[in-house]
């Protein structure tokens, strides 16, 4: 759609962009990645803290905000939400299924009401979402849906027992909905990013049974990079994004010897995703209700994370990478060619 800028010139009318989980984390790094276009964007969370923060940052910028308290885990009220967004910032071309929940614990040391709460929100809200998202766009023909998933979509850890099953369970139901699509001749694309380990607050406020402060099992990146490849996702069609390196070494690595996999991280991963202090017994967590305060986007490993992942870029400019790739080969078979031919006289 066009509307008037103040020099009467047509120009594209901003996008209306929904984000859940836009209170913190990734979600919120997702939120400001698309401020910058100057998009309306739909914040939601139950946090009210973390979503004023996101409306100031979005207004700061040149775009629209508009809060909506709300829990993913809830179909209904998402789907009140939804026609909510619409009614006030317009039809949805964008949405980002970024909430997710987790516990830190041995899988006979949880509550079954825990687990299930850490589906209902990590895989139930992205289906939930998904589906209040497709019931405007498919009439219309277009649009674009993102589900955020994780290099844990594919290579389950200890530990993380309900979080692990919720992603891999998403990226079965992306495979299933994306074929449909195809089935039906819909212009409306959906994809999945999976994301590395990432510094965001949530390893302050997840619910742990454990003696230690959760960290990231693996090395973690800024959450910036998890949000410029979902805003790269939500408008190329690829059917997936896997970011950085230690995805991709997860992936691989389970394909190729996944029982070996499972001993490694059975010696490796408990620990591994303790930092060496105590939880202090004060410690909220937020499975249940949000933690009060606005958190950001970054959690306590700046001085660790990744600010940039080359296999990102590689990524996201593939047609140049190939170019440059078959330029190095050429290159060196000229070279070659030319030593041999300097041998032979």
């Amino acid at each position: 759609m066009l509307f008037k800028d103040m020099r009467n010139r047509l120009v594209p009318e901003p996008p209306v962009v929904v984000v859940t989980g836009a209170s913190a984390g990734v979600g919120r790094a997702v939120v400001r990645r698309f401020a910058r276009d100057g998009a309306r964007i739909a914040l939601i969370a139950r946090g009210v803290d973390g979503l004023e923060g996101a409306r100031r940052e979005i207004e700061q910028a040149g775009g629209k905000a508009l809060i909506c308290q709300c829990d993913v885990a809830n179909a209904a009220e998402l789907e009140e939400t939804a026609e909510r967004i619409e009614n006030e910032l317009g039809t949805i071309d964008i949405w980002i299924n970024a909430a997710f929940a987790g516990v830190l614990s041995r899988f006979m040391d949880m509550s079954l009401a825990d687990f299930d709460r850490v589906t209902q929100v990590t895989y139930l809200g992205q289906v939930y979402g998904t589906r209040a998202a497709l019931k405007r766009m498919l009439p219309r023909n277009r649009g674009s849906i993102v589900l955020v998933g994780s290099a844990l979509a594919y290579r389950g850890i200890p530990l993380q027992s309900a979080y692990c099953g919720a992603k891999h369970a998403i990226q079965g139901f992306h495979d299933s909905i994306r074929s449909e699509l195809i089935h039906s001749g819909s212009q409306v694309h959906v994809s999945m990013v999976q994301l590395p380990g990432v510094n965001t607050p949530q390893f302050d406020w997840i619910k742990t049974n454990l003696p230690k402060k959760p960290r990231p099992a693996s090395a973690s990146y800024q959450p910036e990079v998890a949000a410029e490849a979902i805003h790269f996702a939500a408008h190329n069609r690829r059917k997936s994004l896997k970011v950085g390196f230690p995805t991709l070494k997860a992936i691989i690595g389970d394909r190729l010897a996944s029982p070996l996999l499972d001993r490694y991280l059975a010696r490796t991963a408990i620990s591994g995703q303790q930092d060496s202090e105590l939880v202090s017994p004060d410690r909220k967590n937020n499975l249940y209700e949000p933690v009060p305060g606005d958190h950001g986007a970054h959690g306590r490993f700046d001085a660790e994370a990744r600010e940039y992942s080359p296999q990102l870029w590689l990524t996201m400019h593939r047609g140049a990478s190939a170019l440059g790739a078959a330029a190095l080969g050429l290159a060196l078979i000229g070279a070659s060619r030319l030593v041999l031919g300097r041998r032979r006289g």
